[in-house]
């Protein structure tokens, strides 16, 4: 079992970051890579990208959004309760290299999380980062000092006006590779998939290499299931194996967000009735 260190709260309650204890993950884990999680012996399996890992501690950091039954269950754990199983990790993770120009990176709601270990991994080799982060409102920002501490530029904004910047990722994105495009070697864009989905629209103009993090339906992780496949450059990829992270240009967004529609309701009865 896989003891929970450490416990935050982001978005009144909505959001849960947790530090767990998994020494042989957090030696092995690359950034880009996920886990799949079982709270108790009844419960479903999940993904979970990992946002941040301790080799010497032997710790690794998840963050997730209470969206069905299994996010509110493992919410519900605090410091010192035990998750059964964690299994990791999965997925290929993002090469990491010294690059000539500045990488821009954006992250929008528990995309952040994501985006973190990844420009953590671009910033330890070497690179410039510029930062883009932003929430629907204020208290819905998350992790904002641990992406400062990465990134040699950093802005904000919130949907609403009440910090940072009055407005979307999006529109800071595209000034900045208006106005210096020629300075950015490629961007990382994670976050909701409509979000990726405009990300990419924009940086298609500026002809910008643009990786996404795509976090389909997923049941094992391993490829086997088939339930996470993924329409890219055509052809039909697993994200769990294949990704999760693809060439943003290549990803057929449309399908992706029907995909996902599949099990909207199904989630929403679940997490009812675990709450009744």
């Amino acid at each position: 079992m896989y003891v929970i260190l450490d416990k935050k709260d982001y978005a009144r309650g909505t959001i849960v970051n947790i530090r767990i204890e998994a020494p042989e993950i957090a030696k092995k884990c690359s950034p880009g890579q996920f886990v799949v999680i079982r709270v108790n012996e009844t419960g479903e399996r999940i993904p979970l990208t990992i946002a941040d890992n301790d080799p010497l501690a032997g710790t690794v950091t998840l963050v997730f959004q209470i969206v069905g039954k299994t996010t509110a269950l493992l919410a519900s754990r605090n410091v010192g309760d035990f998750i059964m199983d964690v299994v990791g990790p999965l997925g290929k993770p993002v090469e990491m290299k010294k690059y000539n120009k500045k990488i821009l990176t954006v992250g929008g709601g528990t995309g952040v999380a994501v985006l973190h270990h990844i420009a953590k991994g671009y910033y330890e080799a070497g690179n410039e980062i510029i930062s883009i982060i932003g929430s629907r409102t204020k208290s819905y920002l998350i992790m904002e000092e641990e992406m400062k501490r990465i990134s040699t530029e950093m802005h904000i904004t919130t949907d609403d006006g009440t910090y940072g910047f009055h407005g979307f990722v999006t529109q800071v994105m595209d000034m900045i590779l208006s106005e210096r495009g020629d300075d950015i070697e490629f961007v990382v864009a994670i976050g909701p998939v409509v979000m990726m989905k405009a990300c990419c629209d924009i940086t298609k103009r500026h002809n910008k290499k643009t990786i996404v993090s795509l976090n389909p339906i997923m049941v094992d992780g391993t490829g086997m299931c088939g339930a996470c496949r993924v329409q890219v450059g055509g052809e039909t990829k697993f994200a769990c194996v294949h990704g999760p992270q693809f060439d943003g240009h290549l990803v057929d967004f449309d399908l992706l967000i029907k995909r996902q529609r599949t099990y909207i309701e199904d989630e929403r009865i679940s997490l009812f009735r675990s709450i009744k």
